[in-house]
């Protein structure tokens, strides 16, 4: 098993940015990793994720090329740079693992959740 624990997020203009980390208790090495979010009344979204190994990764086109995933396996911590926010980008942000395999993008391919961490971005 491995718990998830998101940090970083936090209030930023429209164009700036923000670091999110994911901090495992376990090993992330043999974990597929990913990021969603979600606003007020609204379903849970798939932001960015990547295979175990990390060399492969997926986004969500509203995301395309202003975020990216990375991990640290050393360190046991996936990333997510967020970058020219945009108030759109205002939600919850969760972390998510799932053990092994390529990278997922349903929420449900996930059995494992942080808590969540929200970001606010202003106009």
């Amino acid at each position: 098993q491995v718990q998830l624990v998101e940090s970083g997020g936090g209030l930023v203009q429209a164009g700036g940015s923000l670091r999110l980390s994911c901090a495992a208790s376990g090993r992330t090495l043999s974990y597929a990793m990913g990021w969603f979010r979600q606003a007020p009344g609204e379903e849970r979204q798939f932001v960015a994720a990547d295979d175990w190994t990390g060399s492969r990764t997926s986004y969500a086109d509203s995301v395309k090329g202003r975020f990216i995933i990375s991990r640290n396996n050393a360190k046991n911590t996936v990333y997510l740079q967020m970058n020219s926010l945009k108030p759109e980008d205002t939600a919850v942000y969760y972390c998510a693992a799932a053990y092994g395999g390529f990278f997922y993008t349903k929420a449900g391919q996930y059995g494992y959740w942080g808590q969540g961490t929200q970001v606010t971005v202003s106009s």
